[in-house]
Parts: C-alpha cells; sequence; structure tokens
C-alpha cells in the first residue's frame, strides 16, 4: 500500500491517522466465488470516502481496498477499478487519482482498468458535471453506475442494472441473474 505521504491531497492513500503498514483487505468473491481470468480479482479503490468500493465489491466482487492503493507485491490484485460519485467533490477527487497514477504515486505493477463514477442522486447530471466527466474520459475509460434505490439500504436484490452488468464483465466476474441477499424480507 502507499503511504500518505506517497500520494496527493484527495487520492487513495493509507487512512488518515493510520499507522503505516499493509491492512489485509477485505477480500470479496464474485457471486459464484468466480474470480477474474487469471485467477487474480480486481481491486475496488475510491477516490474518496463514500464512494461506493464496499457495495461494488458486494455486488460484483473483488477486494475492497477504501482509498488505498493495492499493492501486488503484497498479493494485493493490482487490476483496479477507481471508484467516485458523480457530484462534484467525487469528481474532483477522480482527476486527483488519475493524476497520481500518471505521475507514478502508486506500488508497481497497479493498472487501471476504468474509473467507475456512481451517481450520487437520481436522474441526469447537470452540464457542468457532464463537463468534468468528458475530461474524465480524455484521460481514462469511464463507466457509469445509475442510481440504484435498493442500495440505499441492506437489499441486494432484483436484477442489476446494465452498468453494474458491464463492471462485471470487465472484473471477469460472472453474473448471470440477479443478486439475492440473504435474509431478504
Amino acid at each position: 500500500m502507499s503511504s500518505p505521504s506517497a500520494a496527493p491531497a484527495g487520492a487513495p492513500s493509507a487512512a488518515p491517522g493510520q499507522a503505516p503498514g499493509h491492512p489485509a483487505p477485505r477480500q470479496v468473491s464474485a457471486p459464484g466465488g468466480i474470480s477474474a481470468p487469471g485467477g487474480a480479482l480486481v481491486s475496488w479503490v475510491g477516490a474518496h470516502g463514500g464512494a461506493g468500493t464496499s457495495t461494488l465489491a458486494e455486488v460484483v466482487g473483488g477486494s475492497d481496498l477504501g482509498r488505498h492503493w493495492p499493492d501486488p507485491s503484497q498479493g494485493d490484485p493490482g487490476r483496479v477499478l477507481l471508484v467516485a460519485r458523480t457530484h462534484a467533490s467525487g469528481l474532483r477527487a477522480a482527476s486527483r487519482a488519475l493524476e497520481a497514477l500518471h505521475t507514478g504515486q502508486h506500488p508497481e505493477g497497479v493498472e487501471l482498468l476504468a474509473v467507475v463514477l456512481v451517481a450520487d442522486a437520481p436522474g441526469r447530471l447537470p452540464l457542468h458535471l457532464l463537463q468534468r466527466v468528458r475530461v474524465l474520459r480524455s484521460v481514462a475509460e469511464v463507466r457509469q453506475v445509475p442510481w440504484v434505490p435498493a442500495w440505499r439500504g441492506e437489499k441486494r436484490a432484483g436484477a442489476l442494472p446494465k452498468g453494474v452488468r458491464s463492471l462485471a464483465a470487465l472484473a471477469g466476474s460472472p453474473i448471470d441473474k440477479p443478486l439475492r441477499h440473504e435474509g431478504k424480507r
């Protein structure tokens, strides 16, 4: 994992106040226990807190690394899906994280698969935010996850949105049927 000084402000790094070291990533296998091609899971890295890495790792599979860059030398999956919300501060954080990747402020062996933008509200983005998304698309592949009302609670049931199914394909996680959450009421 990178240390707090290895990444610019706002980019994924060790959590503030956390002792240096390599905390174990939260491993979440894909539905059905399938990992990505080659046996390596993907790493979900949040450009900021609350980006949605935990939910996406649960639904699609992979390692939820929070705001930490993976360290493949420590066994972390080096294939990264960088996650940010679509609000202004989330898009700025994604830009800073991409800059950190561009300038090499990450462990060796990190490969960005895509930037995953998770809707922060239902409906279309305002023009000024769409313009920021276009800038991100000019430097990286961008995938979008729509607003999913059921994900606000603990239920993760029903058909997955097209954007999430395409992420599963990118991550190498076959999702053939709707996700059913244990203990559904």
